[in-house]
């Protein structure tokens, strides 16, 4: 039964009440891509005075504030201060904070898991794209910046999981898209499936499971790329 949550994300719900030894969930989807409307990065579209103003829009409420694996404790925000030291416009802040964590962390694969919060990444200045979203959005929302997490892929063929990265809202512009994994601007090799406050709101599957605690669930990902 498809539906829309809280954020426009469409959602799929079922239930199988009998007893069952196996589930398999397969998605297929072929998406057209193209290149995305973007800021220059020399661009400098906002002052940050004009922040304020984003308290009064109903869809940047929910990004400024502290979510399940984002915080925006007095430690963040002293990190915030210190990567943007001196500039004053909203867009430039905002790259300089995706520069910083890129730099900060190292990517490094199982350290972390899909529950780890962004402090525990930030203890040990390491973890994977989703982590790297955390602590960009956290870094952001402590200077008023409405950050947003987005969940999809990267059409390439050496994709093999889904990928994480931000949006930060410009007055004027709107949502703009940065990756602070890899340090750069989505193009069109980014598939954009869910947002959301923080990887809680828009994982791939989620739910309530009844059974033994001997389970085990693997997960493919398959990119090909067409035309």
């Amino acid at each position: 039964m498809p539906l829309d949550d809280f954020y426009q994300n469409r959602v799929h719900h079922f239930e199988i009440p009998e007893p069952h030894d196996t589930l398999t969930i397969e998605s297929r989807l072929r998406v057209t891509t193209g290149s995305p409307s973007r800021l220059g990065l020399d661009a400098r579209p906002a002052p940050r005075s004009q922040l304020k103003d984003a308290l009064h829009i109903e869809h940047c409420y929910d990004f400024l504030q502290a979510s399940r694996y984002v915080d925006t404790a007095p430690e963040t925000w002293r990190l915030a201060i210190d990567a943007t030291q001196g500039e004053d416009d909203l867009w430039q802040c905002a790259l300089r904070l995706m520069n910083f964590v890129h730099r900060h962390l190292t990517y490094k694969s199982n350290l972390t898991q899909v529950h780890t919060h962004m402090r525990e990444v930030l203890l040990h200045r390491a973890g994977v794209c989703q982590d790297y979203a955390h602590v960009m959005i956290g870094l952001c929302r402590t200077l008023g910046i409405p950050a947003l997490y987005v969940s999809g892929y990267l059409a390439t063929q050496t994709a093999s999981a889904s990928h994480a990265w931000t949006e930060v809202f410009v007055p004027g512009t709107g949502w703009q898209a940065l990756d602070p994994t890899h340090n750069r601007q989505p193009d069109e090799t980014y598939v954009k499936i869910g947002v959301g406050r923080d990887y809680g709101d828009v994982a791939p599957v989620k739910g309530t499971y009844k059974g033994t605690t001997k389970r085990k669930m693997d997960v493919e990902v398959r990119v090909e790329q067409r035309g």
